[in-house]
C-alpha cells in the first residue's frame, strides 16, 4: 500500500513539473498557442490587457464564491445533519439573510459589470486611424485590401499553408499563410471586417480582437502594438466543411518596412487592384 501511495504522489508532482514546464514554455511564446498553455496569450495591445485583467478578476471572484459556497455546504452537512442536529429547526424565513443573499450578489455583479462596460467602450470606440485594412471572409480562407488613398490600392488572398510549407518556414502547421496582413508598429489600425458568403469571425487573441464577418453587414474593430512580431489567429465561427483551415497571421513591422512592403506588395499583387474600397471610419468614432 505504501508503495502504491508513493508511486501516485511521485506520479502527481512529475504531472505538476510538466505543466509548470509547459507554463514557462508557453510564456515564451508570444502571437500563438504553445503546448500545455493553461492562461490567455499574452497580450500585446491596451485592449489584450484589459481582457486578460478582466479575466483574471472574474476568475478571482468565482474562486471566492466557490470556495464559500463550498464551506457552507461542509458545515451545513456537520452541523445540521440527523446525529448533530436531532431537533430541527422550524423557521422559515429570516430577514437578514434574505437581505444578504440579495444585497451581495448584487454588489458582487456590479463589481462585475463596471470593468465590463468600460472594456466594452474600449473595444467599440475606435479612435483615428492610420491604416484602415478591410477583411473579407470567404469560404474559406481571407481577402485583404488596402485602400489606395493610404498607399494601398490592392488586394490578396490569405491561404493556409500545407505542413510541410509551413515547416520550410519555420511556422507552425495550420496557422502559417502564404500571404500575411502586414501592418506598421505603433499605428492604429482599423479592421473593415465583412463576409463574402457565410458567417466568419475574425479573430486574434494576442491582438485583443474578435469581429464577425457577414454578408451584407460591415463592422469594424481596431488595434494597436508597438510590437513587432507575427500573431496568429483563426476564424472563430462553425463556418462550414473547411472552417478549421482558415487561420489568421498579421505580422507587425516597423514604420519603415511597412513602407517598404507597401511599394512590394503594388508590385506583387497589381491585378487585384480593381474595386478595393473601404468605408469611411467617421461615422463609428
Amino acid at each position: 500500500m505504501k508503495t502504491h501511495f508513493w508511486n501516485r504522489a511521485a506520479l502527481a508532482v512529475l504531472g505538476l513539473s510538466l505543466c509548470l514546464m509547459g507554463t514557462a514554455e508557453a510564456a515564451s511564446v508570444i502571437g500563438q498557442p504553445a503546448a500545455w498553455e493553461i492562461n490567455l496569450q499574452q497580450p500585446v495591445t491596451e485592449v489584450a490587457q484589459f481582457i486578460y485583467d478582466m479575466h483574471n478578476w472574474v476568475v478571482v471572484i468565482i474562486t471566492i464564491i466557490s470556495l464559500f459556497v463550498l464551506g457552507l455546504i461542509i458545515y451545513v452537512v456537520m452541523r445540521f445533519n440527523e446525529k448533530a442536529n436531532p431537533t430541527p429547526s422550524r423557521t422559515t424565513h429570516h430577514t437578514g439573510l434574505e437581505i444578504a443573499w440579495t444585497v451581495i450578489p448584487i454588489l458582487i455583479l456590479v463589481g462585475i459589470a463596471i470593468p465590463s462596460f468600460r472594456l466594452l467602450k474600449l473595444q467599440v470606440q475606435i479612435p483615428p486611424s492610420d491604416v484602415v485594412v478591410k477583411v473579407i471572409g470567404k469560404q474559406w480562407y481571407w481577402t485583404y485590401e488596402y485602400p489606395a488613398d493610404q498607399g494601398g490600392g490592392f488586394g490578396f488572398d490569405s491561404i493556409m499553408l500545407s505542413d510541410a510549407d509551413a515547416a520550410k518556414a519555420g511556422q507552425p502547421r495550420m496557422l502559417a499563410v502564404d500571404n500575411e496582413m502586414v501592418v506598421p508598429a505603433g499605428k492604429t489600425i482599423a479592421l473593415q471586417v465583412v463576409g463574402a458568403d457565410v458567417i466568419h469571425s475574425f479573430s486574434v487573441p494576442s491582438l485583443g480582437f474578435r469581429m464577425d464577418a457577414i454578408p451584407g453587414r460591415l463592422n469594424q474593430t481596431w488595434f494597436k502594438t508597438d510590437r513587432e512580431g507575427l500573431y496568429y489567429g483563426m476564424c472563430s465561427r462553425l463556418c462550414g466543411q473547411n472552417h478549421a483551415y482558415m487561420p489568421i497571421a498579421i505580422r507587425v513591422v516597423s514604420p519603415e518596412k511597412y513602407t517598404a512592403w507597401l511599394a512590394e506588395a503594388k508590385k506583387k499583387f497589381a491585378a487585384n487592384e480593381d474595386n478595393v474600397k473601404v468605408a469611411a471610419i467617421a461615422a463609428a468614432q
